[in-house]
């Protein structure tokens, strides 16, 4: 590896410069002084509020936790004690209009299954709050067109929950992409699969398709398509093709994919092949092109990334993914600079897996159209 590039990227991280994409901004609703920490309240309570946002707002410099939305008053009273922020902003679901009422809190981040994600971001933003949505962004791309429709009648601005965007490796891998550092890449293969199974006796809200929209390829599956056009530097694929595997528990996966392959096609002739599971385990992106390839494996995990390539290690010290990607997004409103993952980039996604759920039902090629 180029030792002044890593030096120079780690600069820049520290910056807060590592943030490649760009979109189209909105206007901003309020924009808040830099003097302060910026409030996020968190909608959805959750194992990744629990377990990884909530720490991860202990540990962020531009935000901070000023507010929960909750189906039990109990646990947001305990969050309100736990992070330091008063009783008077935990609100149902059925309140969050009165999030206008709240100046502690500026964003809103949208936890709770996909299939609420239109309607919960649909309020905030109606709120006046700047809104960040958790992968996927919805359950459908007319949901998507809604929340933006929404965000841009508000005037406030948006984001999706894409952490992977503010990982070291996964921006080194752009910036092989980019600069060509072993070709253009037009080989790719990736994983990304768990088994689910039942919650104390429950089944998970995963294996629902109207609160997850669909199986592994929502839930998981998402990051394969994503570390794939990241490495195409953001160009859409223009097919796909799917194939689902017989499911080994029909009667648990009754109206969802348990697992399915699929490839998308991109102008320049690369292909991806892709596969996502709830039935076994795999976390790992390869890309080759005519000088070399590059591999992450484990690829997309909240930690331990590690990557070679054919030039050698590809090793950066670890953050925290989501603290970084929160901490961004604040800075994104303060400052007007555009996001990396903005709710556009949620939509693209959501047009490519649309078309990859038809390739499954139709057994055909399906063109991917941009609208």
């Amino acid at each position: 590896m180029n030792t002044p590039s890593r030096r120079r990227f780690l600069h820049q991280a520290a910056l807060g410069g590592t943030l490649l994409a760009a979109s189209s901004w909105l206007p901003l609703r309020a924009q808040a002084s830099p003097a302060r920490k910026l409030g996020i309240a968190l909608v959805g309570l959750g194992n990744y509020s629990n377990g990884q946002l909530g720490p991860a707002l202990r540990q962020t410099q531009h935000c901070r936790l000023a507010g929960v939305v909750t189906g039990s008053p109990e646990k947001g009273r305990k969050w309100a004690a736990d992070y330091g922020f008063p009783e008077s902003s935990v609100y149902g679901y059925d309140t969050m209009a009165r999030l206008a009422d709240n100046k502690d809190i500026d964003i809103v981040y949208i936890v709770t299954p996909p299939g609420l994600h239109a309607e919960h971001a649909i309020a905030a933003a109606r709120a006046g709050k700047h809104v960040i949505v958790e992968k996927p962004m919805a359950n459908t791309v007319a949901e998507c067109d809604a929340i933006l429709a929404a965000c841009k009648a508000a005037g406030v601005r948006h984001a999706v929950g894409y952490r992977l965007h503010h990982e070291p490796h996964h921006l080194e891998l752009k910036r092989f992409a980019r600069e060509q550092t072993f070709g253009v890449f037009k080989k790719m293969s990736g994983q990304h699969s768990f088994r689910l199974g039942p919650r104390n006796g429950v089944k998970p809200w995963r294996a629902i398709r109207a609160l997850a929209g669909g199986g592994p390829l929502m839930d998981v599956g998402i990051y394969v398509v994503q570390a794939a056009c990241l490495v195409k530097l953001e160009e859409w694929p223009v097919a796909v093709t799917a194939r689902e595997e017989p499911k080994v528990r029909p009667d648990f996966f009754v109206d969802v994919e348990e697992t399915l392959h699929f490839t998308l096609e991109f102008a320049d002739g690369a292909v991806l092949e892709g596969v996502t599971s709830y039935e076994r385990g795999g976390n790992s992106f390869r890309a080759e092109g005519d000088g070399g390839w590059v591999e992450l494996q484990p690829a997309y995990g909240y930690r331990g990334i590690t990557g070679q390539s054919s030039a050698g290690p590809v090793a950066f010290p670890a953050i925290v993914h989501q603290a970084a990607q929160m901490d961004d997004f604040a800075q994104c409103v303060m400052t007007g600079r555009a996001s990396p993952v903005p709710g556009e980039m949620g939509r693209r996604d959501m047009v490519i897996i649309e078309a990859i759920y038809e390739a499954m039902r139709t057994g055909k090629r399906v063109p991917v159209v941009r609208s």
